[in-house]
């Protein structure tokens, strides 16, 4: 087995563990990272799996690495767009909240406050669904090349 496919399952595997385990809310997610309790474990597992999610695209399919077409180009930018922002999850969010843990408070302030609270939830399903439809996406454009 190559490297790549190696990588492949691997980020799969990260994907699918860290879906697991935040669909089921784990009790892992709560675990302490610090003496303070002010880091959660679930911070990392969430940003493992949302930086692996697009990783799994881009490992996964050959257009996404090496795109033929210039619709895959596009695509391709996109997913590299959304790995990009993925990288960067904790420290907007981190910028977001205020704090590690991500939690916002109803003070009117913007930092930690609901306006903010609404940004980091868009920004955070705005990866998942990206990736999501940029498979989407791919998908149609191998339907309709058949075709």
């Amino acid at each position: 087995m190559n490297k790549r496919k190696i990588y492949f399952f691997t980020a799969l595997a990260l994907t699918l563990g860290s879906l697991l385990l935040l669909v089921t809310g784990s009790s892992i997610l709560t675990t302490a990272l610090d003496s303070t309790n002010s880091v959660p474990l679930g911070t990392f597992i969430t940003w493992i799996g949302l930086f692996s999610l697009p990783m799994t695209l881009f490992l996964g399919a050959r257009e996404m690495r090496k795109p033929s077409r210039r619709i895959y180009k596009i695509l391709s930018v996109i997913l590299k767009t959304i790995t990009v922002l993925a990288i960067l999850w904790v420290p907007i969010s981190y910028l977001l909240a205020g704090n590690i843990s991500f939690t916002f408070t109803e003070k009117e302030e913007f930092q930690g406050g609901q306006e903010a609270m609404r940004l980091f939830w868009r920004f955070t399903y705005g990866i998942v669904i990206g990736t999501i439809g940029t498979l989407l996406a791919y998908w149609i454009s191998l339907i309709v090349k058949k075709k």
